[in-house]
């Protein structure tokens, strides 16, 4: 059986309360008597079970989302899963609290960031901005004891604990291969679309599908990424300027939001023959596979991020290891044809529009 505080106290010849005061590093024990404890320990081979105690002492553990606000369809999706995860707090023994920040903005990220650790929170989990001060944030946030990890766009360098979100380069390289399928030997470039190269996300799905640009039949080429800043009005804009500028155009990816702006563009130019590839199930994008307008969607799914990120933070709190096959977050594909329909209120899927 497993050595117990119990057994600690009788091989040490202590009370229980002196065995707690030394576990928890409380003081009012003398040196000689703590050495005495932690030898106990080390000769028992005794491992603290910190969940258990924390369950048993009701430790409730405050943890802040902090996403990027705007009309991003799939931000306001991830809220979405974090006020669901709110509802389940009491039951987890979290405490969760969303807050909005400006997207790509470094300073207001920081902002937020020495905010929420002033508040005393046990975690953050933070949509990233990669900026050298984002990555100095996250450090003080871990030198506080802070458990931290990066949702949906990473930030590696920084001293964070963990990433909840797909690997991008990886969904690049997808995007980049089905179109290469889709558009065969067809002549043309292919226009790439952006919310902004502030964010690594963004960047490693352009560097996945432009190596595979490079490889299809002998090289296609890639016009300069139009940054839409993830708003729908400018997406439109720049789609529809490209369109003009590229009548021969074969292709766009969709590596950001605003797709609703690219949805438009496309319809009112006519041009159902260009090969789309976009990112994330929202309205736009479902309106697009279900109209032909867009070929193949690749989603990741917010719910899981949102769940992963807390068990992560949780996890961290309480010094146990984080299982990487649960939170690996997959990349799923759609086309037209495998198109899940929404639920409404009751968990019955509403039928498609015609």
């Amino acid at each position: 059986m497993r050595p117990t505080v119990h057994d600690i106290a009788a091989k040490a010849g202590v009370s229980l309360a002196t065995v707690d005061r030394v576990l928890n590093g409380r003081p009012g024990v003398r040196a000689v008597t703590r050495a005495r404890v932690e030898d106990a320990i080390e000769k028992l081979g005794y491992v603290r079970d910190v969940a258990a105690a924390n369950l048993a002492k009701g430790r409730v553990y405050p943890l802040v989302f902090i996403i990027p606000e705007g009309e991003n369809p799939f931000m306001r999706g991830l809220e979405a899963e974090v006020k669901l995860a709110a509802t389940r707090s009491s039951f987890e023994r979290t405490r969760i609290a969303a807050v909005h920040v400006p997207p790509f903005d470094a300073p207001a990220l920081v902002q937020a960031i020495d905010a929420a650790v002033a508040e005393g929170v046990a975690g953050i989990a933070a949509v990233a901005v990669d900026a050298p001060e984002v990555a100095e944030a996250i450090g003080r946030a871990r030198a506080a004891g802070v458990a931290f990890v990066t949702l949906v766009s990473d930030l590696a360098a920084s001293a964070r604990d963990h990433f909840c979100g797909v690997d991008n380069v990886a969904a690049g390289r997808t995007a980049g291969s089905l179109m290469a399928r889709f558009l065969g030997a067809r002549p043309g470039a292919v226009a790439v679309l952006a919310g902004s190269m502030l964010v690594r996300d963004h960047r490693e799905r352009l560097e996945g599908f432009a190596a595979v640009m490079a490889e299809a039949f002998g090289g296609r080429r890639v016009l300069d990424v139009l940054e839409g800043q993830d708003e729908p009005e400018r997406a439109r804009a720049l789609v529809g300027a490209c369109l003009a500028a590229h009548p021969e155009l074969a292709g766009i990816y969709s590596l950001g939001a605003g797709n609703a702006g690219l949805v438009a563009a496309l319809e009112a130019a006519g041009r159902g023959d260009v090969c789309v590839i976009a990112h994330e199930i929202t309205e736009p994008t479902r309106r697009g596979l279900e109209h032909g307008i867009i070929d193949a969607v690749l989603n990741q799914d917010a719910g899981h991020e949102v769940r992963s990120a807390v068990r992560v933070l949780r996890a961290k709190a309480d010094g146990l290891p984080v299982i990487a096959a649960q939170e690996r977050i997959r990349i799923d594909i759609f086309i037209k044809e495998n198109l899940l329909q929404p639920l409404d209120e009751t968990g019955t899927a509403q039928a498609a529009e015609a």
